[in-house]
């Protein structure tokens, strides 16, 4: 009986240390890579043709408290966690959209994001949808963005490819 033991200790004990590997770290703040935009033919709600874009990209969180919660303004006023600026060609160049170009995304709220254990890196991707009422042939546009956790730690600043409004298909990067 004795000699039985302690083999099946010995491989318990093994299988213990084998299993718990170290815990990956990565800092509080949240970092995003660019994947992709896409440009696509859409209808609105009233059966309009309008064009669509769609925005990927990657994301990682050292600290797991990315997303919000449902919005409550009485406790917090900062119900969005994702932002935007919008670049527009301009005689050539890319220039900052003034904050009433009919192109310009308002701010937009990642939801609520939780993992559970002792490991709380989160990493994933992140799809956002826009539409496109107003534009014309010439529109080129370029969005940058970053997002904030619940700390309110800011990610890197990422950008996407330019983007012809008109022109439907996928760029990268």
């Amino acid at each position: 009986m004795t000699s039985v033991k302690y083999p099946a200790i010995v491989i318990l004990t093994l299988l213990f240390v084998i299993s718990c590997g170290e815990i990956e770290k990565l800092p509080p703040e949240p970092s995003i890579k660019f994947s992709n935009f896409e440009i696509f033919d859409s209808v609105d709600l009233l059966g309009n043709d309008i064009k669509g874009g769609r925005l990927n990209f990657y994301f990682e969180d050292g600290d797991g408290d990315m997303g919000l919660v449902s919005p409550d303004l009485s406790s917090n006023p900062d119900s969005t966690n994702l932002f935007f600026t919008l670049y527009r060609r301009t005689d050539g160049l890319l220039v900052p959209a003034p904050d009433n170009d009919p192109l310009k995304p308002s701010s937009y709220r990642i939801p609520f994001m939780v993992r559970l254990g002792q490991n709380k890196i989160l990493r994933g991707n992140i799809s956002v949808t826009f539409l496109y009422l107003f534009y014309s042939d010439a529109d080129t546009i370029k969005y940058e963005f970053f997002v904030k956790d619940r700390a309110q730690h800011e990610s890197n600043k990422a950008s996407t490819c330019e983007i012809v409004i008109t022109q439907n298909g996928i760029c990268n990067e």
